[in-house]
């Protein structure tokens, strides 16, 4: 399909899920600066097909093979190329016919893809924070050779490029992640014995995805953020912090090391991040809300509690500890999100599990791409046999 050459071409990895439909809002708002080249889902062919009708890109990918022929005969009329399973993920990543990956599909299934595409010189408009938890130093270190760019889509991350933009040669002291605390801000261990999946998918601020929203409830996510800011900003771990800021207004900031504070604000709209990821260098028109000092007269903010939310605590330890620890306290969490949305663990339980999994699988200082792939296995395994998945 013939592309204006002002268009940028964009490659939706996860384009069926929160991140991807909202993204496709943003190219079709913006239809001489955007096209879509490539949309991939994994389950979900209905709405893929319908994306593709709508979006004409060059060619989909359906991640269960099983659904291939669904997706190929309805598609077949508008010469759309269809392809099926986890490897053509990676191989349709390598090609040259798209400019920018926006990198959303959820969890560990996204590393390889935006590894093929980062060694193809694609740029990565990045919403899978999985990818840097799992193997930060190694996806890094290879859009460094690659010459890369990285632009984060999460919201807390984006805030902290922006206040980054132009301060290049100024030493950072510290940044500060802001979180909304999720649906259970507040609450104690004998409350949330009794929480069920319905209670924990209440997010109060953020209308996105169910894993990354039962991650919110629990401040797991949180803790993936600290981790995946380390690798994107090149910081130590003393040099990021977390703070509770219930009315999700600030989205993060910078604290450098004159004592001057940066902060990045808006209304909690992922269609912002995304858009910006997109069009960096350049900042476009939009319809989104506005914020209205008027409206939200109290900004407020805490310390976290990491002894009732003790996911943090762990992801923290997997922070400071390094190697591939971080990449078997993910794996963990995958499996134990997906047994509690599917009613066979209660919300304390995955806690439990994430720890004895982290306890258990052989600690590697310095990992290899490949010890990271063996060690999230063997995490996802035995996090599953504590469950009977």
């Amino acid at each position: 399909m013939h592309q204006p050459s002002m268009q940028k071409r964009i490659a939706i990895f996860g384009s069926t899920g929160s991140i991807g439909t909202q993204a496709l809002d943003v190219i079709a708002a913006n239809p001489t600066l955007f096209s879509a080249e490539i949309l991939t889902a994994q389950q979900n062919e209905q709405l893929l097909i319908e994306q593709a009708k709508r979006f004409r890109p060059n060619m989909v990918v359906i991640g269960d093979p099983n659904k291939y022929t669904i997706v190929k005969e309805a598609l077949d009329p508008l010469a759309i190329k269809v392809f099926a399973g986890v490897a053509a993920l990676e191989e349709v990543a390598a090609l040259d016919c798209y400019d920018q990956m926006l990198a959303a599909i959820v969890g560990y299934a996204g590393l390889r893809p935006t590894l093929a595409a980062i060694r193809n010189r694609k740029s990565i408009a990045l919403a899978n924070k999985e990818t840097l938890v799992i193997a930060g130093d190694i996806v890094m270190q290879t859009a460094f050779e690659n010459k890369v760019p990285i632009i984060p889509v999460d919201s807390e991350h984006s805030a902290i490029f922006q206040c980054l933009v132009g301060e290049v040669h100024n030493k950072i002291e510290k940044v500060i992640l802001t979180a909304s605390g999720g649906p259970f801000l507040g609450k104690k261990t004998n409350y949330l014995v009794n929480v069920k999946k319905e209670h924990a998918l209440q997010h109060p601020n953020w209308s996105m995805g169910a894993k990354i929203t039962i991650d919110s409830a629990t401040l797991m996510n949180k803790g993936l953020e600290m981790i995946e800011a380390r690798w994107l900003f090149n910081l130590k771990p003393s040099e990021i912090q977390v703070v509770i800021h219930p009315q999700s207004i600030i989205h993060s900031l910078v604290q450098f090391h004159d004592g001057s504070i940066k902060a990045q604000m808006s209304l909690p709209d992922m269609k912002l991040p995304i858009q910006y990821a997109l069009a960096f260098p350049n900042r476009i028109g939009n319809q989104f809300p506005r914020y209205d000092f008027k409206s939200v007269r109290h900004l407020t903010f805490e310390d976290p509690d990491v002894k009732t939310f003790r996911n943090l605590a762990l992801a923290m330890e997997a922070l400071e500890k390094g190697g591939n620890l971080a990449c078997v306290m993910n794996a963990a969490n995958e499996i134990v999100v997906f047994a509690f949305l599917k009613n066979r663990i209660n919300f304390l339980d995955m806690t439990t599990i994430i720890e004895k999994t982290m306890q258990r699988i052989p600690f590697i200082q310095h990992p290899t791409l490949e010890d990271y792939f063996e060690s999230d296995a063997a995490a996802r395994n035995f996090a599953a046999d504590q469950i009977n998945l």
